[in-house]
């Protein structure tokens, strides 16, 4: 992983002192609330409804085990003992006081870290395949042009003030798990013939109008990406409404201009462009990428992990559900569950980071990932270590089987804590997930993604769930929207409606009845809930969510 030069190191350490100075003024009264918000949020600061929230970049979901333990130690000294880990693969902490948020800063520093660019209107933290790097199904490992990105887009003296926040996503798997169609900018590294680039990907994201990306460039040579990526991003600097916050976003600026006009603009702004980087950044490339090298991964023997495999029910569950396969023969990549039955998704102890922290050293060569779905993964581990790894997990109570299934929900902050929500999305997910390991059926049920958002912002994804819950306020009232049929892989799509909403009391009972409706309508064991609504439709569906108006239909 990339470790910070003197550079970067005193560049974070300029930016803490500086914002240290101006939290010291908005404490004395020199500096207003107005005048203090663009300075906190360009330091990762906002003011939530019961407090500030500090949000931490950690680029591309990638950090180690030092660091892991010193957001631990941040934690415990400064916040509730926990974190909350989000879908941009940060960290966040949502209890900070505000004049100890510049001793978080160089805490942060001290291990290189930072809260850079995880707010306001510039380009924000650059996302990865949390898999990245091990993959079986790779083409190549996307973080060395991920933290390309990140170093060219910090501080870019063109880009601190955006029509709106603009958010970049890299892939090297076909299987895309970065969601890169539902991002301003997606990138997906592909191979031509012998040679590999990039498809280019432009238009996406989520909130209240949501829309798929539209690819702009099929096949673009790794050694044109920070001309092509900074031509995109000064055409929508030029073309972008400043007029209206709800039409800011590229993807509006592609609707409304045409992708045949937006791609004419790129690439006339990118012949400009191509000449003025003269081979500098692919100097800087060939640095980066000697850091993100694999880790030599010897043989080992199996005879342990297959024994335990064999013998023990539970271990061997935890591994259907929670093990992936590694490119490397006789090694895994291992997800962490964040999303115990009943706890609060993306949540961390500080125990927990430290042991997670701790398996990342002793198994992981000091390597961890954060998901965009809240949870955590050790990239490179040896079969031979997973029945130890999986006892400490339980131990920690890090070890549910549920990753990918009905439990394993994506679910933003809502109203607990969120200052924009209109509804809460915490409590719902927490009751899907328990009314569901009650009935015993989330392994029968097989994989399913539930996605959930308070409000029409969707911070939770909803719009690409399976299953997609907005909570909205309706006459001060909480009321909860269904989609159904969205996905945010390969195929990307948004879901559809289902209907009315439901009240909050009513939507597990809801999701119940579409649960179950789904598995009397399944062909076979295998089909998953998203191919069952492909094949059939959405008419069986909303016939069991909404059963009364089928009845007087029929009627």
């Amino acid at each position: 992983m990339y470790e910070y030069n003197d550079f970067d190191a005193a560049f974070v350490r300029e930016r803490t002192a500086q914002f240290r100075a101006q939290v010291e003024r908005r404490i004395d009264g020199s500096l207003t609330e107005d005048e203090f918000k663009p300075l906190r949020l360009m330091n990762g600061l906002y003011l939530q409804l019961h407090a500030y929230m500090l949000r931490v970049a950690i680029p591309y979901g990638t950090l180690n085990a030092a660091q892991m333990r010193q957001l631990a130690m941040i934690a415990e000294r400064w916040d509730k003992g926990y974190g909350h880990f989000t879908t941009r693969q940060n960290i966040q902490y949502n209890w900070p006081r505000l004049r100890d948020v510049p001793d978080m800063l160089d805490a942060l520093a001290d291990v290189g870290m930072h809260a850079i660019q995880t707010s306001g209107n510039t380009v924000r933290n650059v996302t990865a395949d949390h898999f990245a790097g091990a993959a079986a199904d790779e083409v190549e490992d996307p973080r060395p042009y991920a933290e390309l990105l990140r170093q060219w887009s910090t501080d870019h003296p063109e880009f601190q003030f955006l029509p709106r926040k603009f958010k970049i996503a890299v892939t090297g798997s076909p299987m895309d798990r970065a969601v890169t169609r539902a991002h301003d900018i997606g990138l997906r590294l592909v191979r031509r013939g012998n040679e590999t680039g990039f498809e280019v990907i432009v238009g996406g994201g989520l909130g209240r109008t949501p829309m798929i990306g539209k690819v702009i460039r099929d096949f673009l040579p790794k050694a044109d990406l920070l001309p092509y990526v900074e031509a995109i991003v000064s055409v929508y600097n030029l073309l972008g409404r400043r007029d209206n916050k709800y039409k800011a976003r590229i993807k509006i600026t592609v609707h409304e201009h045409g992708l045949e006009h937006i791609r004419d603009q790129v690439e006339s702004r990118f012949a400009e462009l191509r000449p003025q980087f003269a081979g500098v950044d692919q100097a800087l490339l060939a640095g980066i990428s000697a850091q993100f090298a694999r880790p030599s991964l010897p043989a080992v023997s199996l005879a342990g992990f297959e024994r335990a495999f064999n013998s023990d029910p539970v271990f061997r569950s935890w591994i259907d559900t929670n093990v992936a396969d590694h490119a490397v023969s006789g090694h895994a990549v291992v997800s962490i569950s964040l999303k115990a039955h009943g706890a609060t998704p993306g949540d961390a102890t500080a125990a927990q980071m430290r042991v997670m922290a701790d398996l990342a050293q002793d198994f992981g060569h000091d390597e961890l990932r954060v998901s965009h779905e809240q949870n955590i993964v050790l990239p490179h581990v040896a079969k031979s270590a997973l029945p130890e790894i999986h006892a400490r997990l339980k131990a920690a109570g890090l070890a549910t089987a549920n990753i990918g299934l009905i439990s394993d929900i994506i679910a933003c902050p809502g109203m607990d804590y969120c200052a924009l929500a209109t509804a809460r999305s915490i409590p719902v997910a927490q009751q899907i997930a328990t009314r569901f390991d009650a009935l015993k059926l989330e392994h029968d049920i097989g994989p399913l993604k539930i996605k959930i958002s308070g409000c029409i912002n969707a911070c939770g994804h909803h719009h690409v769930g399976h299953i997609g819950i907005l909570g909205l306020d309706r006459a001060g009232v909480e009321n909860y929207q269904i989609t159904l049929g969205g996905d945010g892989g390969a195929d990307a799509v948004i879901g559809e409606r289902a209907g009315p909403g439901f009240a909050y009391d009513q939507i597990v009972p809801a999701i119940e009845r579409l649960i179950y409706a789904y598995l009397d309508l399944r062909e076979t064991n295998e089909e998953t809930f998203l191919q069952c609504y492909q094949r059939l439709g959405a008419a069986p569906f909303k016939a069991a969510l909404y059963p009364a108006e089928e009845k007087a239909h029929a009627a």
